[in-house]
């Protein structure tokens, strides 16, 4: 059993709180941002994160900065993470935590050379969400169950949880449910899945097709993704990952179309039938 949450003070950084958030919503625990006694680190029910200089989940110490500089880019999110069995689904899933990772392990230039952008990139998707959050988390020595900043931590942490408690569930209910569909199209087939409206929908369909495609290893094969539309009785159609040879504003005249989004990545229709569907991603192929 936890019974205090150990974090170093001064500067903040996404990884230190993302990891705490994750243990305010896994033990309701105080929070205290000091250095760690030789005690503490040897106390199993003090969860020391980003400090320490020591990684040892039998005694709750998550501290990645001792690592070599070879060994692969780690945080303490990350070290959490894996403690608790959901570090896989995680990286899998949440496409903002390897990024999360290579910037707090290898600096902000590398990592914006490993995502091939410009290193102004790297700050210019930082938003006043982020900066509040790091600077008043900063400023604390102690946070407890009732403080304003802690139960928002305590929020972003049991969001996290449930959604990764969830997208195992969800993947598994897709993949009763899921149908594959090879559509000729000149010489070309275009490869997409469909998932009919079930009782009950998943809560993000979209959402959970995506993650499906990506844990079946599909992502090089799949051009368009067919979804029950939670706001009406027709289906989404939506390219994946921006492929580039569909642009759904070429089906929007047609009469059973409700909307396509400008981009071209997606449309909504009041179509139900596959084969109607089917035909809308061939009016919306572009050959190569």
């Amino acid at each position: 059993m936890i019974h205090t949450i150990l974090t170093h003070p001064g500067g903040a950084h996404k990884d230190d709180l993302l990891a705490v958030c994750v243990l305010i919503a896994k033990h309701g625990v105080p929070v205290v941002r000091r250095v760690p006694t030789a005690a503490e680190l040897d106390d199993p029910e003090v969860a020391v994160v980003d400090v320490g200089d020591a990684h040892a989940v039998e005694l709750a110490n998550f501290d990645h900065h001792h690592f070599p500089r070879e060994h692969p880019p780690t945080c303490a999110l990350s070290l959490v993470l894996d403690s608790l069995g959901l570090y896989q689904d995680a990286l899998n899933f949440c496409d903002w935590l390897e990024p999360a990772e290579w910037f707090d392990s290898r600096g902000p230039n590398k990592t914006a050379q490993w995502l091939g952008v410009p290193r102004r990139a790297v700050s210019q998707l930082n938003s006043p969400v982020d900066i509040t959050l790091l600077r008043r988390f900063a400023q604390q020595t102690e946070l407890d169950a009732g403080d304003t900043l802690y139960e928002f931590m305590r929020m972003v942490g049991q969001d996290l949880l449930d959604y990764l408690g969830l997208v195992r569930e969800r993947i598994a209910f897709v993949g009763e449910h899921v149908q594959h569909w090879s559509l000729a199209h000149g010489d070309e087939l275009i490869e997409a899945v469909f998932l009919p409206r079930t009782d009950p929908l998943p809560e993000e369909p979209s959402a959970a097709v995506g993650n499906y495609i990506r844990a079946a290893g599909l992502e090089s094969t799949i051009a368009a993704v067919v979804y029950p539309d939670r706001r009406g009785a027709g289906y989404g159609i939506g390219r994946y990952e921006d492929h580039p040879q569909l642009d759904f504003t070429r089906a929007e005249d047609q009469g059973d179309v409700r909307f396509a989004h400008k981009s071209g990545f997606m449309c909504k229709t009041a179509a139900t039938d596959p084969e109607r569907l089917q035909e809308l991603i061939r009016l919306s192929w572009t050959s190569r």
